[in-house]
């Protein structure tokens, strides 16, 4: 049966409006596609009872927390930013396994929501997990960060009732729901974009000044293959170093990978085929821009076997 979008935004709204009635609740928002097409979606519903909740946790692209932030603002949500970069670096100091470090961002993560829920009264707090998400997470490839009861984690751990509107849906799905909304083409359609931020693209330590690295690099690689129209299409700063060459002395620098991939679900992926000429155009900004950086490298790797991100 096709799936029908009127009919999927009416029985939600009504489904929300029973569960919340007159009481308030907040919307975790990154600014990621399901997180914001979930806020409007549960704005419909509530109106003035909902609070958009956008934290800023350090890991985010460049200028993230103002342009969510205003978006939102400026369709009539009640937006409010916590800022929560130090809670975060501190919980992924010294943490280099992967999973390890999205256990310790979930955790961080709910506590941090679980504060506010508190702080502003609210009895429930609405999020944007997919199927996607749960599927990866039940499946051990690697924990979403927000996923807790369909892995045996009590929400209520976190003080927290949580809603999830959007989880039985897939990104297209979610971004029918969008369009259904009326939303513009520019939340809809967005690139997506991982719930732990900038940290799923450091591999060893996230830190403040690697994760400045790599957003700079983000910056740079999306500016460069905004064109192409990729799925997804980022940067990666990796662990080991490698020797370079600046002002004709040697220099031991980071290395940073390119990765830009074409899919429909995040479930597969295939490496976008992007002309050696923007390639040489990307990795000579890499290098110019960030010094630290000696060696560019660009990601063929498709999923399966590899993920599209790399922690």
């Amino acid at each position: 049966m096709a799936f029908n979008t009127k009919r999927f935004i009416n029985d939600k709204v009504k489904e929300i409006k029973n569960k919340v009635g007159n009481a308030r609740a907040l919307c975790a928002t990154s600014g990621g596609v399901d997180s914001m097409v979930c806020a409007f979606l549960a704005y419909r519903a509530l109106g003035k009872n909902l609070i958009a909740l956008f934290i800023d946790d350090g890991l985010m692209r460049k200028n993230e927390p103002l342009t969510v932030a205003t978006m939102l603002r400026k369709r009539g949500i009640r937006t409010v930013v916590i800022r929560a970069a130090k809670d975060f670096f501190r919980a992924l100091k010294g943490k280099e396994d992967p999973e390890d470090m999205r256990k310790a961002f979930r955790d961080t993560f709910y506590k941090t929501l679980g504060k506010a829920v508190k702080k502003y009264k609210a009895d429930y707090l609405i999020q944007g997990t997919i199927a996607a998400d749960i599927e990866e997470t039940k499946g051990k490839i690697k924990s979403q960060h927000n996923v807790l009861s369909q892995i045996g984690i009590n929400p209520k751990k976190y003080g927290l009732s949580i809603i999830e509107p959007l989880v039985k849906l897939y990104k297209p799905g979610v971004r029918k729901v969008g369009k259904g909304l009326g939303l513009p083409k520019a939340i809809y359609q967005r690139m997506p974009f991982p719930g732990p931020g900038l940290a799923t693209r450091v591999v060893g330590e996230v830190t403040p000044p690697r994760v400045k690295i790599v957003r700079k690099a983000t910056s740079i690689v999306e500016k460069e293959l905004k064109k192409f129209k990729p799925f997804q299409a980022f940067a990666v700063l990796l662990r080991d170093r490698a020797t370079g060459i600046k002002k004709g002395k040697r220099a031991f620098g980071n290395i940073i990978i390119i990765r830009s991939v074409e899919s429909k679900d995040a479930l597969t992926a295939t490496p976008t085929k992007i002309p050696y000429t923007v390639l040489e155009k990307i990795q000579k900004r890499i290098v110019r821009e960030i010094p630290q950086v000696t060696k560019v490298l660009y990601d063929i790797s498709p999923k399966p076997p590899s993920t599209i991100e790399y922690i």
